[in-house]
Protein backbone atom coordinates (compact mmCIF):
# COMPACT_ATOMS: atom_id res chain seq x y z
CA UNK A 1 0.00 0.00 0.00
CA UNK A 2 1.63 3.45 -0.95
CA UNK A 3 1.67 5.76 1.82
CA UNK A 4 0.35 9.29 1.25
CA UNK A 5 2.89 11.99 1.42
CA UNK A 6 2.78 13.83 4.47
CA UNK A 7 1.07 17.16 4.53
CA UNK A 8 3.16 20.45 4.34
CA UNK A 9 3.11 22.30 8.21
CA UNK A 10 0.43 25.16 8.21
CA UNK A 11 1.84 28.95 7.87
CA UNK A 12 2.70 30.65 10.90
CA UNK A 13 1.62 33.86 10.97
CA UNK A 14 4.27 35.77 12.38
CA UNK A 15 6.92 34.46 10.68
CA UNK A 16 9.22 36.39 8.30
CA UNK A 17 7.79 36.12 4.92
CA UNK A 18 9.83 36.70 1.54
CA UNK A 19 6.94 37.06 -1.45
CA UNK A 20 8.55 36.69 -4.56
CA UNK A 21 6.56 37.82 -8.27
CA UNK A 22 8.21 36.50 -11.40
CA UNK A 23 6.92 38.79 -14.04
CA UNK A 24 6.62 41.27 -11.62
CA UNK A 25 6.52 44.55 -13.56
CA UNK A 26 4.05 43.29 -15.44
CA UNK A 27 0.31 43.73 -16.47
CA UNK A 28 -0.84 41.79 -13.84
CA UNK A 29 1.57 42.84 -11.17
CA UNK A 30 1.22 46.76 -11.39
CA UNK A 31 -2.81 46.27 -12.16
CA UNK A 32 -3.72 43.54 -9.72
CA UNK A 33 -0.76 42.06 -7.46
CA UNK A 34 0.52 44.96 -5.29
CA UNK A 35 -2.61 47.03 -5.38
CA UNK A 36 -3.71 44.22 -3.62
CA UNK A 37 -0.66 43.65 -1.64
CA UNK A 38 -0.54 47.30 -0.79
CA UNK A 39 -4.36 47.15 0.37
CA UNK A 40 -3.17 43.91 2.62
CA UNK A 41 -0.38 46.03 4.12
CA UNK A 42 -2.78 48.72 4.97
CA UNK A 43 -4.46 46.84 6.41
CA UNK A 44 -2.69 44.35 8.79
CA UNK A 45 -2.52 41.66 6.80
CA UNK A 46 0.85 41.15 6.04
CA UNK A 47 3.33 39.31 8.67
CA UNK A 48 5.79 42.49 10.13
CA UNK A 49 8.18 41.38 8.54
CA UNK A 50 7.28 40.72 4.81
CA UNK A 51 9.35 41.67 2.16
CA UNK A 52 7.97 41.82 -1.28
CA UNK A 53 10.76 40.93 -4.33
CA UNK A 54 9.46 42.30 -7.37
CA UNK A 55 11.61 40.28 -10.43
CA UNK A 56 11.76 41.48 -14.37
CA UNK A 57 14.58 41.34 -16.55
CA UNK A 58 15.07 44.97 -16.91
CA UNK A 59 18.44 45.93 -16.04
CA UNK A 60 17.40 48.38 -12.94
CA UNK A 61 18.44 49.26 -9.36
CA UNK A 62 15.69 49.56 -6.57
CA UNK A 63 15.16 53.31 -7.29
CA UNK A 64 14.36 52.66 -10.56
CA UNK A 65 11.73 50.35 -10.22
CA UNK A 66 10.24 52.30 -7.11
CA UNK A 67 10.17 55.32 -9.77
CA UNK A 68 8.28 52.61 -12.18
CA UNK A 69 5.96 51.73 -9.31
CA UNK A 70 5.53 55.49 -8.27
CA UNK A 71 4.37 56.46 -11.96
CA UNK A 72 1.84 53.01 -12.47
CA UNK A 73 0.35 51.64 -9.08
CA UNK A 74 -1.49 54.52 -7.56
CA UNK A 75 -3.88 54.40 -10.38
CA UNK A 76 -4.92 51.33 -9.72
CA UNK A 77 -5.47 51.83 -6.19
CA UNK A 78 -7.52 54.71 -6.17
CA UNK A 79 -7.81 57.88 -4.35
CA UNK A 80 -10.03 56.80 -1.60
CA UNK A 81 -7.32 54.35 -0.71
CA UNK A 82 -4.19 55.85 -1.44
CA UNK A 83 -2.35 57.81 1.29
CA UNK A 84 0.89 59.04 0.97
CA UNK A 85 2.67 57.69 4.59
CA UNK A 86 1.03 54.34 3.78
CA UNK A 87 2.46 54.22 0.08
CA UNK A 88 5.43 54.76 1.37
CA UNK A 89 5.33 52.45 4.51
CA UNK A 90 4.50 49.84 1.69
CA UNK A 91 7.40 50.37 -0.91
CA UNK A 92 9.83 49.80 2.62
CA UNK A 93 8.85 46.25 2.24
CA UNK A 94 9.39 46.28 -1.84
CA UNK A 95 12.77 45.43 -3.53
CA UNK A 96 13.90 44.44 -6.92
CA UNK A 97 16.08 41.62 -8.24
CA UNK A 98 16.75 41.69 -11.94
CA UNK A 99 16.41 38.02 -12.83
CA UNK A 100 15.50 36.09 -16.48
CA UNK A 101 13.70 33.28 -15.42
CA UNK A 102 15.19 30.94 -18.11
CA UNK A 103 18.57 31.69 -16.90
CA UNK A 104 19.39 29.63 -14.53
CA UNK A 105 22.46 31.39 -12.79
CA UNK A 106 20.08 34.02 -11.93
CA UNK A 107 18.46 32.90 -9.41
CA UNK A 108 21.67 32.91 -7.07
CA UNK A 109 20.80 35.86 -7.26
CA UNK A 110 17.52 36.15 -6.55
CA UNK A 111 18.74 33.58 -3.33
CA UNK A 112 21.12 36.49 -1.75
CA UNK A 113 18.65 38.60 -1.52
CA UNK A 114 16.18 36.22 0.54
CA UNK A 115 15.26 36.17 4.16
CA UNK A 116 17.28 32.85 5.17
CA UNK A 117 14.41 31.47 7.62
CA UNK A 118 11.46 33.35 6.28
CA UNK A 119 8.58 31.75 4.72
CA UNK A 120 8.55 31.77 0.50
CA UNK A 121 5.52 32.51 -1.55
CA UNK A 122 6.49 32.58 -4.99
CA UNK A 123 4.13 33.89 -7.36
CA UNK A 124 3.91 32.89 -11.03
CA UNK A 125 2.86 35.88 -13.12
CA UNK A 126 4.40 34.64 -16.46
CA UNK A 127 3.29 32.40 -19.18
CA UNK A 128 2.69 29.36 -18.27
CA UNK A 129 5.37 27.96 -20.97
CA UNK A 130 7.70 29.39 -18.10
CA UNK A 131 6.16 27.38 -15.40
CA UNK A 132 8.41 24.30 -15.20
CA UNK A 133 11.55 26.41 -16.19
CA UNK A 134 10.76 28.21 -13.07
CA UNK A 135 10.34 25.32 -10.61
CA UNK A 136 13.22 23.91 -11.95
CA UNK A 137 15.57 26.63 -11.59
CA UNK A 138 14.48 27.42 -7.74
CA UNK A 139 14.97 23.62 -6.40
CA UNK A 140 17.99 23.61 -8.62
CA UNK A 141 19.01 26.53 -6.68
CA UNK A 142 18.16 25.12 -3.46
CA UNK A 143 15.49 27.93 -2.85
CA UNK A 144 12.22 25.80 -1.87
CA UNK A 145 11.70 24.40 1.11
CA UNK A 146 9.13 23.37 3.36
CA UNK A 147 7.30 26.37 4.07
CA UNK A 148 7.64 27.20 0.53
CA UNK A 149 4.53 28.10 -1.15
CA UNK A 150 3.83 28.49 -5.42
CA UNK A 151 1.06 30.26 -7.12
CA UNK A 152 -0.08 29.40 -10.39
CA UNK A 153 -1.72 31.68 -12.76
CA UNK A 154 -4.25 30.63 -15.49
CA UNK A 155 -4.03 29.59 -18.07
CA UNK A 156 -2.50 26.49 -16.60
CA UNK A 157 -2.14 24.69 -20.14
CA UNK A 158 -3.29 24.74 -23.44
CA UNK A 159 -5.00 21.22 -23.49
CA UNK A 160 -5.27 18.51 -21.08
CA UNK A 161 -2.16 16.99 -21.91
CA UNK A 162 -0.16 20.65 -21.39
CA UNK A 163 -1.70 21.03 -18.16
CA UNK A 164 -0.50 17.91 -17.19
CA UNK A 165 2.42 18.15 -17.82
CA UNK A 166 3.10 21.69 -16.09
CA UNK A 167 1.26 19.72 -13.12
CA UNK A 168 3.78 16.94 -13.30
CA UNK A 169 6.98 19.28 -13.58
CA UNK A 170 5.97 21.79 -10.62
CA UNK A 171 5.29 18.40 -8.60
CA UNK A 172 8.87 17.26 -8.61
CA UNK A 173 9.53 20.37 -6.55
CA UNK A 174 6.59 21.39 -4.24
CA UNK A 175 3.61 19.04 -2.57
CA UNK A 176 0.07 19.29 -3.54
CA UNK A 177 -0.74 21.00 -0.37
CA UNK A 178 1.59 24.04 -1.53
CA UNK A 179 0.17 24.73 -5.22
CA UNK A 180 -2.26 27.28 -5.40
CA UNK A 181 -3.82 26.97 -8.67
CA UNK A 182 -5.61 30.77 -8.56
CA UNK A 183 -8.83 31.83 -10.11
CA UNK A 184 -9.53 35.13 -9.23
CA UNK A 185 -13.68 34.46 -9.40
CA UNK A 186 -13.32 32.42 -6.58
CA UNK A 187 -11.86 35.41 -4.57
CA UNK A 188 -15.10 37.37 -5.07
CA UNK A 189 -17.14 38.31 -2.17
CA UNK A 190 -20.70 36.89 -3.50
CA UNK A 191 -19.00 33.73 -4.86
CA UNK A 192 -18.22 32.69 -1.23
CA UNK A 193 -21.33 34.21 -0.47
CA UNK A 194 -22.70 31.48 -2.69
CA UNK A 195 -21.48 29.03 -0.18
CA UNK A 196 -23.18 30.53 2.56
CA UNK A 197 -26.74 31.30 0.95
CA UNK A 198 -26.72 27.27 0.06
CA UNK A 199 -25.32 26.14 3.06
CA UNK A 200 -26.32 28.21 5.55
CA UNK A 201 -29.74 28.56 5.36
CA UNK A 202 -32.73 25.84 5.27
CA UNK A 203 -35.44 27.42 2.75
CA UNK A 204 -32.99 26.48 -0.39
CA UNK A 205 -31.80 23.04 -0.13
CA UNK A 206 -35.28 21.18 -0.27
CA UNK A 207 -35.52 23.13 -3.63
CA UNK A 208 -32.21 23.05 -5.04
CA UNK A 209 -32.73 20.34 -7.14
CA UNK A 210 -34.93 19.34 -10.51
CA UNK A 211 -37.75 19.61 -10.95
CA UNK A 212 -37.61 22.98 -8.85
CA UNK A 213 -35.09 24.00 -10.91
CA UNK A 214 -36.37 25.01 -14.21
CA UNK A 215 -32.44 26.18 -15.29
CA UNK A 216 -29.11 27.68 -14.67
CA UNK A 217 -27.71 30.34 -16.35
CA UNK A 218 -23.84 31.90 -15.51
CA UNK A 219 -22.75 34.87 -17.62
CA UNK A 220 -19.69 36.73 -17.79
CA UNK A 221 -19.75 39.29 -20.08
CA UNK A 222 -17.05 41.89 -20.95
CA UNK A 223 -17.73 45.16 -22.59
CA UNK A 224 -13.92 45.58 -23.61
CA UNK A 225 -12.13 43.74 -26.23
CA UNK A 226 -9.19 42.07 -26.21
CA UNK A 227 -6.94 44.90 -26.54
CA UNK A 228 -3.43 44.27 -26.12
CA UNK A 229 -3.61 40.82 -24.95
CA UNK A 230 -4.81 40.64 -29.01
CA UNK A 231 -1.23 38.41 -29.39
CA UNK A 232 -2.08 35.89 -26.25
CA UNK A 233 -5.84 35.67 -26.81
CA UNK A 234 -5.51 34.69 -30.44
CA UNK A 235 -3.91 31.38 -29.90
CA UNK A 236 -6.61 31.11 -26.95
CA UNK A 237 -9.63 32.01 -27.52
CA UNK A 238 -13.05 32.39 -24.96
CA UNK A 239 -13.53 28.74 -24.43
CA UNK A 240 -10.06 28.00 -22.62
CA UNK A 241 -9.43 31.81 -21.68
CA UNK A 242 -13.02 31.77 -19.81
CA UNK A 243 -15.15 28.73 -19.76
CA UNK A 244 -12.13 25.88 -18.98
CA UNK A 245 -11.78 27.71 -15.21
CA UNK A 246 -13.53 30.51 -14.18
CA UNK A 247 -17.44 29.42 -15.29
CA UNK A 248 -16.89 26.06 -14.41
CA UNK A 249 -15.47 27.10 -11.52
CA UNK A 250 -18.96 28.97 -10.79
CA UNK A 251 -20.58 26.02 -11.71
CA UNK A 252 -19.45 23.48 -9.22
CA UNK A 253 -20.35 26.09 -6.36
CA UNK A 254 -23.69 26.08 -7.44
CA UNK A 255 -23.98 22.43 -8.36
CA UNK A 256 -22.20 21.14 -5.85
CA UNK A 257 -23.29 18.66 -2.79
CA UNK A 258 -22.46 19.88 0.62
CA UNK A 259 -19.47 19.14 2.14
CA UNK A 260 -18.83 17.53 5.36
CA UNK A 261 -16.74 20.31 6.36
CA UNK A 262 -14.94 23.26 4.85
CA UNK A 263 -11.72 21.33 5.20
CA UNK A 264 -9.98 22.70 1.38
CA UNK A 265 -10.36 19.10 0.75
CA UNK A 266 -13.44 18.36 1.18
CA UNK A 267 -14.89 21.04 -0.60
CA UNK A 268 -12.58 20.01 -3.76
CA UNK A 269 -14.04 16.50 -3.79
CA UNK A 270 -17.68 17.92 -4.01
CA UNK A 271 -16.60 20.25 -6.96
CA UNK A 272 -14.74 17.29 -8.55
CA UNK A 273 -17.95 15.23 -7.97
CA UNK A 274 -19.40 17.72 -10.48
CA UNK A 275 -16.78 17.74 -12.74
CA UNK A 276 -16.96 14.44 -13.18
CA UNK A 277 -20.49 14.31 -13.19
CA UNK A 278 -20.68 16.69 -16.75
CA UNK A 279 -21.79 14.48 -19.92
CA UNK A 280 -19.26 14.59 -21.97
CA UNK A 281 -20.71 16.37 -25.31
CA UNK A 282 -20.01 14.16 -28.70
CA UNK A 283 -19.73 16.13 -31.58
CA UNK A 284 -23.54 16.12 -32.67
CA UNK A 285 -24.06 17.57 -29.26
CA UNK A 286 -21.52 20.20 -29.69
CA UNK A 287 -22.55 21.36 -33.21
CA UNK A 288 -26.46 21.73 -31.58
CA UNK A 289 -25.52 22.63 -28.06
CA UNK A 290 -22.99 24.85 -28.34
CA UNK A 291 -22.62 28.74 -30.18
CA UNK A 292 -18.86 30.05 -31.02
CA UNK A 293 -19.10 33.97 -31.63
CA UNK A 294 -16.61 36.77 -32.70
CA UNK A 295 -17.24 40.10 -32.58
CA UNK A 296 -17.92 43.07 -35.53
CA UNK A 297 -17.60 46.33 -35.37
CA UNK A 298 -20.41 48.43 -33.23
CA UNK A 299 -20.20 50.54 -30.76
CA UNK A 300 -20.06 50.10 -26.91
CA UNK A 301 -21.19 52.94 -24.49
CA UNK A 302 -21.75 54.88 -27.20
CA UNK A 303 -18.53 54.65 -29.23
CA UNK A 304 -17.78 53.33 -32.47
CA UNK A 305 -15.50 50.30 -31.75
CA UNK A 306 -13.50 47.78 -33.89
CA UNK A 307 -14.47 44.19 -35.29
CA UNK A 308 -11.92 41.45 -33.68
CA UNK A 309 -10.24 41.02 -37.07
CA UNK A 310 -9.14 44.90 -36.94
CA UNK A 311 -7.40 44.30 -33.56
CA UNK A 312 -3.58 45.40 -33.38
CA UNK A 313 -1.74 41.81 -33.66
CA UNK A 314 -5.18 39.52 -34.80
CA UNK A 315 -3.89 37.46 -37.76
CA UNK A 316 -5.39 38.04 -41.01
CA UNK A 317 -8.82 35.66 -41.13
CA UNK A 318 -8.61 34.25 -37.50
CA UNK A 319 -11.25 31.80 -36.86
CA UNK A 320 -10.70 32.36 -32.71
CA UNK A 321 -13.85 32.64 -30.64
CA UNK A 322 -14.35 35.62 -28.76
CA UNK A 323 -17.96 34.26 -27.43
CA UNK A 324 -19.21 30.95 -25.76
CA UNK A 325 -22.29 29.69 -24.84
CA UNK A 326 -23.28 26.60 -24.21
CA UNK A 327 -25.70 23.78 -22.61
CA UNK A 328 -24.24 21.64 -20.27
CA UNK A 329 -25.94 18.53 -18.07
CA UNK A 330 -25.23 17.00 -15.03
CA UNK A 331 -25.60 13.51 -15.06
CA UNK A 332 -27.10 12.81 -11.44
CA UNK A 333 -30.07 12.83 -9.49
CA UNK A 334 -29.74 16.57 -7.93
CA UNK A 335 -29.84 17.73 -11.34
CA UNK A 336 -31.12 15.48 -14.05
CA UNK A 337 -32.89 16.81 -16.32
CA UNK A 338 -31.72 20.49 -15.31
CA UNK A 339 -29.91 22.40 -18.25
CA UNK A 340 -27.28 24.70 -16.96
CA UNK A 341 -26.34 27.08 -19.35
CA UNK A 342 -23.30 28.95 -20.30
CA UNK A 343 -21.99 31.96 -21.77
CA UNK A 344 -19.42 34.53 -22.15
CA UNK A 345 -17.86 36.86 -24.55
CA UNK A 346 -16.11 40.64 -25.22
CA UNK A 347 -17.50 43.31 -26.51
CA UNK A 348 -20.93 41.92 -25.58
CA UNK A 349 -23.22 44.89 -24.04
CA UNK A 350 -22.48 45.88 -20.85
CA UNK A 351 -19.94 44.43 -18.09
CA UNK A 352 -22.22 41.81 -16.15
CA UNK A 353 -21.27 39.14 -14.56
CA UNK A 354 -24.22 36.95 -13.18
CA UNK A 355 -25.59 33.36 -11.64
CA UNK A 356 -29.16 32.78 -12.66
CA UNK A 357 -30.95 29.71 -10.92
CA UNK A 358 -34.51 29.56 -12.45
CA UNK A 359 -37.21 27.79 -10.61
CA UNK A 360 -40.06 25.80 -12.41
CA UNK A 361 -42.81 26.89 -13.86
CA UNK A 362 -45.95 26.25 -11.45
CA UNK A 363 -48.06 23.09 -12.71
CA UNK A 364 -51.30 25.56 -13.00
CA UNK A 365 -51.94 29.51 -12.91
CA UNK A 366 -54.90 30.72 -11.30
CA UNK A 367 -54.57 33.94 -12.30
CA UNK A 368 -55.60 34.38 -15.79
CA UNK A 369 -55.81 38.07 -15.60
CA UNK A 370 -51.91 38.36 -15.80
CA UNK A 371 -50.22 38.69 -19.64
CA UNK A 372 -46.80 36.85 -18.11
CA UNK A 373 -46.12 33.72 -17.38
CA UNK A 374 -44.84 33.39 -13.44
CA UNK A 375 -41.27 33.34 -12.92
CA UNK A 376 -39.60 33.00 -9.71
CA UNK A 377 -35.76 33.56 -10.22
CA UNK A 378 -32.17 33.87 -7.81
CA UNK A 379 -29.92 35.97 -9.35
CA UNK A 380 -27.07 36.24 -8.28
CA UNK A 381 -24.29 39.35 -9.25
CA UNK A 382 -21.14 38.93 -8.91
CA UNK A 383 -19.78 42.54 -10.80
CA UNK A 384 -19.65 45.28 -11.26
CA UNK A 385 -21.77 45.30 -8.22
CA UNK A 386 -22.10 42.35 -6.07
CA UNK A 387 -25.75 41.46 -4.95
CA UNK A 388 -28.28 38.72 -4.41
CA UNK A 389 -31.98 39.28 -5.83
CA UNK A 390 -34.88 36.75 -5.41
CA UNK A 391 -37.69 37.51 -8.07
CA UNK A 392 -41.22 36.83 -6.68
CA UNK A 393 -44.54 37.79 -8.39
CA UNK A 394 -47.17 40.18 -6.33
CA UNK A 395 -50.49 41.46 -7.00
CA UNK A 396 -50.45 44.95 -8.67
CA UNK A 397 -52.37 47.64 -7.39
CA UNK A 398 -55.85 47.91 -8.10
CA UNK A 399 -58.64 45.62 -8.71
CA UNK A 400 -58.21 42.18 -10.51
CA UNK A 401 -55.32 39.94 -9.85
CA UNK A 402 -52.73 40.63 -12.25
CA UNK A 403 -49.12 39.97 -11.27
CA UNK A 404 -45.87 41.36 -11.68
CA UNK A 405 -42.41 40.79 -10.78
CA UNK A 406 -40.88 42.47 -7.52
CA UNK A 407 -37.53 41.62 -5.71
CA UNK A 408 -36.12 40.52 -2.32
CA UNK A 409 -32.68 42.12 -2.83
CA UNK A 410 -29.33 41.69 -0.66
CA UNK A 411 -27.44 44.72 -1.63
CA UNK A 412 -23.84 43.85 0.10
CA UNK A 413 -22.22 46.45 0.29
CA UNK A 414 -24.98 48.34 1.83
CA UNK A 415 -26.65 45.32 4.43
CA UNK A 416 -22.34 45.14 5.73
CA UNK A 417 -20.60 48.00 6.75
CA UNK A 418 -17.28 46.45 6.57
CA UNK A 419 -14.66 47.04 4.28
CA UNK A 420 -14.95 44.55 1.68
CA UNK A 421 -11.79 43.70 0.21
CA UNK A 422 -11.35 42.60 -3.43
CA UNK A 423 -10.73 39.29 -5.48
CA UNK A 424 -6.53 39.34 -5.37
CA UNK A 425 -6.50 40.55 -1.96
CA UNK A 426 -8.25 37.86 -0.18
CA UNK A 427 -6.60 35.30 -2.18
CA UNK A 428 -3.36 36.43 -1.68
CA UNK A 429 -4.17 36.83 2.26
CA UNK A 430 -5.23 32.98 1.92
CA UNK A 431 -2.02 32.03 0.10
CA UNK A 432 -0.08 33.86 2.67
CA UNK A 433 -1.97 32.10 5.48
CA UNK A 434 -2.12 28.52 3.93
CA UNK A 435 -5.59 27.93 3.28
CA UNK A 436 -6.18 26.32 0.14
CA UNK A 437 -10.32 26.29 -0.21
CA UNK A 438 -10.35 28.26 -2.37
CA UNK A 439 -7.73 27.14 -4.90
CA UNK A 440 -7.84 24.62 -7.38
CA UNK A 441 -6.65 21.15 -6.99
CA UNK A 442 -4.88 19.05 -9.93
CA UNK A 443 -7.27 16.49 -10.39
CA UNK A 444 -10.08 19.56 -10.47
CA UNK A 445 -8.07 21.25 -13.09
CA UNK A 446 -7.63 17.95 -15.39
CA UNK A 447 -10.74 17.32 -15.50
CA UNK A 448 -11.91 20.51 -16.40
CA UNK A 449 -9.77 20.17 -19.57
CA UNK A 450 -11.39 16.51 -20.18
CA UNK A 451 -14.62 17.81 -20.48
CA UNK A 452 -13.40 21.19 -23.05
CA UNK A 453 -11.40 19.33 -24.74
CA UNK A 454 -13.73 17.58 -26.54
CA UNK A 455 -15.54 20.33 -27.16
CA UNK A 456 -12.83 22.48 -28.74
CA UNK A 457 -12.19 19.23 -31.18
CA UNK A 458 -15.36 19.06 -32.61
CA UNK A 459 -15.17 22.87 -33.36
CA UNK A 460 -11.90 22.01 -35.34
CA UNK A 461 -13.75 18.64 -36.82
CA UNK A 462 -17.30 20.45 -38.41
CA UNK A 463 -14.67 23.65 -39.40
CA UNK A 464 -17.30 26.14 -39.21
CA UNK A 465 -15.89 29.91 -38.92
CA UNK A 466 -17.41 31.10 -35.45
CA UNK A 467 -20.60 33.45 -36.18
CA UNK A 468 -20.53 37.29 -36.29
CA UNK A 469 -22.31 39.14 -33.71
CA UNK A 470 -21.81 42.91 -33.41
CA UNK A 471 -20.08 44.48 -30.42
CA UNK A 472 -22.36 45.89 -28.17
CA UNK A 473 -25.04 43.27 -28.65
CA UNK A 474 -25.48 39.92 -26.51
CA UNK A 475 -23.67 37.73 -28.64
CA UNK A 476 -25.50 35.73 -32.08
CA UNK A 477 -28.46 35.07 -31.93
CA UNK A 478 -27.94 31.56 -32.19
CA UNK A 479 -27.24 31.59 -28.61
CA UNK A 480 -30.76 32.74 -28.07
CA UNK A 481 -32.48 30.16 -30.10
CA UNK A 482 -30.20 27.59 -27.87
CA UNK A 483 -32.32 28.75 -24.86
CA UNK A 484 -35.58 28.87 -26.75
CA UNK A 485 -35.06 24.86 -27.39
CA UNK A 486 -35.64 24.55 -23.72
CA UNK A 487 -38.34 26.97 -23.19
CA UNK A 488 -36.03 29.68 -21.85
CA UNK A 489 -34.25 32.73 -22.58
CA UNK A 490 -31.40 34.76 -21.04
CA UNK A 491 -32.15 37.09 -18.38
CA UNK A 492 -32.07 40.21 -21.03
CA UNK A 493 -34.40 39.11 -22.87
CA UNK A 494 -37.40 38.48 -20.90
Amino acid sequence: MTQSKPRVPPATPEAPLDLIIFGGVGDLSVRKLLPALYMAHVHGNLPPQTRIHALGRQDWGREAFLSFLQDKVPDFIGAKAYRADAWQGFLDRLGYVCVDATQADDFRRLGEALQSEADRVYYLATAPSLFTTICDNLGAAGLINPQSRVVLEKPLGHDLASAEAINTAVAQHFEESQIFRIDHYLGKETVQNLMVLRFGNSIFEPLWRSPHIKSVQITVAESVGVGSRAGFYDGTGAMRDMIQNHLLQLLCIVAMEPPVSLDPDAVRDEKLKVLKSLRPLTPADVARDTVRGQYTAGAVGGEKVSGYLQEENVPVGSTTETFVALRARIANWRWANVPIFLRTGKRMAERRSEIVVEFADLPFSLFNDSPRQVVNRLMIRLQPDEHIQLQMMAKEPGSGMRLRPVSLNLDLESAFTERRAEAYERLLIDVIRGRLTHFMRRDELEAAWTWVEPIIEGWSQLGDAPKPYAAGTWGPAASSALMARESSAWVEET
